[in-house]
């Protein structure tokens, strides 16, 4: 629960005791290279003995104790209650019970490095740091055994981006406050992001945006995703100013998705959210710290951090909250019949493109591969994901129906049984 208010005179005076303390007492990256300081927060939260981080486990609590133990070296101000970092949630809902956490407690990770100039006004930056523990449900391992998923681009890589860019702005301080948050629960369905807004006490037009990193640890070819540019009149201009260097940016209108932005975005807070792309050890054992790509963090984080500075140069006033997506929403099903399937969140062509086919689910076994784009089920036309959730919201087990698809220039006719 945060406490702020414009005119309180103890969160001024905490502002001015910060600053000394991050005078007196920083750590900054820049005594180790970048990539070894990204190498040493991946590997140890991807480390076996993590066991996948699964929120509301005691090795999610270790993570957060790890965590608060660097905003505090980096001199953050805790920004719960103004007296701890830690705050602390239920996790309920469906996919709790069925990954056996249900009424566990969980808690998010946040800091903040006080504005210069505007301490009452606020960049949020996040990352969830939890994993998917030993698999389950939330596995593409469809039908294993047991395993530890290391969660190492998923997302140690974000959580330690996260903390390189605490301890940058813990050195060099923005003009507008930043707040950090390492989010739990995002696994689950982004428990840990919607506990945080439900119990924002700031006035959310304070907030200027915020910035997300999801999978930023699997660079290949240059190709970067940034999501949510149609969330706000400023954006498109503003990431034109940033340095792309060797980066091949693919920028999404959409604020939606399935991370946490999306709930900063269905609270009308403009958003950025950055991705590197889904991989073969997506929500996979196999997702460890040795196949990081620590020098592609290190492009993806500078243009964070350009970002984050241009946004600082910003007025209030200057920055429009658009709506850039289909107001039905889009949460994939977990718990219920589905394809089994990952969408391409950054496809804006007819139809409902599929990332990936996860192994042994239904779209497997009816044909459908990786790359296909469904244009109708039965009589129903699919311009979109919009459309296929919303038929999907009717689907019950055992249903039979007939699909068509797009593979390369041929179209396809498959027969789908749920």
């Amino acid at each position: 629960m945060f406490l702020y208010r414009n005119s309180g005179i103890i969160f001024c005076l905490l502002i001015l005791a910060t600053v000394v303390y991050l005078a007196g007492c920083q750590k900054q990256a820049n005594e180790v290279s970048t990539a070894e300081f990204l190498k040493e927060h991946v590997e140890w939260l991807a480390d076996d003995t993590r066991k996948g981080r699964l929120a509301g486990t005691m090795q999610e609590a270790e993570a957060a104790n790890y965590i608060s133990d660097r905003f505090s070296f980096y001199g953050l101000l805790p920004m719960v209650n103004m007296e701890t970092y830690v705050q602390q949630f239920e996790l309920t809902g469906p996919i709790t019970q069925l990954m056996e956490v249900e009424n566990h407690i969980s808690r998010n990770i946040v800091g903040g490095v006080p504005g210069r100039v505007h301490p009452e006004r606020y960049i949020i930056i996040g990352a969830h740091y939890d994993g998917q523990g030993m698999g389950g449900l939330i596995s593409m391992d469809s039908g294993g055994e047991p395993a530890i998923h290391n969660s190492a681009d998923d997302n140690a890589s974000g959580t330690a981006g996260l903390l390189w860019l605490a301890s940058r702005f813990a050195e060099n301080p923005a003009k507008n406050t930043l707040i950090f948050i390492a989010f739990s629960g995002e696994e689950l369905g982004l428990l840990g992001a919607r506990n945080y807004v439900e119990e924002l006490e700031m006035p959310k037009d304070s907030v200027m945006a915020m910035i997300n990193m999801d999978m930023i640890g699997r660079l290949s070819n240059g190709e970067l995703n940034i999501f949510g540019t149609g969330t706000a009149n400023i954006w498109d201009d503003l990431l034109d100013e940033v340095s792309a260097d060797s980066l091949v940016i693919t920028r999404t209108p959409g604020g939606m998705g399935s991370s946490d932005h999306a709930v900063f975005y269905e609270a009308d807070i403009p958003v950025l959210h950055y991705y590197t792309g889904t991989h073969d050890d997506y929500h996979r054992a196999s997702d460890t710290a040795d196949k990081i790509n620590y020098k592609g963090m290190e492009w993806v984080l500078a243009h964070v951090e350009q970002a984050i500075r241009l946004l600082d140069e910003k007025a209030p006033d200057e920055i429009e909250f658009r709506e850039s997506t289909d107001p039905r929403g889009v949460t994939m099903r977990r718990d219920g019949v589905g394809l089994g399937v990952i969408p391409d969140y950054t496809w804006s062509g007819n139809g409902f493109r599929i990332e990936t086919v996860r192994e042994g689910n239904t779209a497997e076994e009816a044909g459908i591969i990786d790359g296909d784009i469904i244009i109708r089920m039965d009589d129903r036309e699919i311009s979109d994901i919009y459309d296929y959730m919303e038929l999907m919201s009717d689907v019950e087990e055992g249903d039979e129906m007939t699909v068509r698809i797009l593979r390369g220039e041929e179209e396809i006719e498959l027969t789908v049984v749920f």
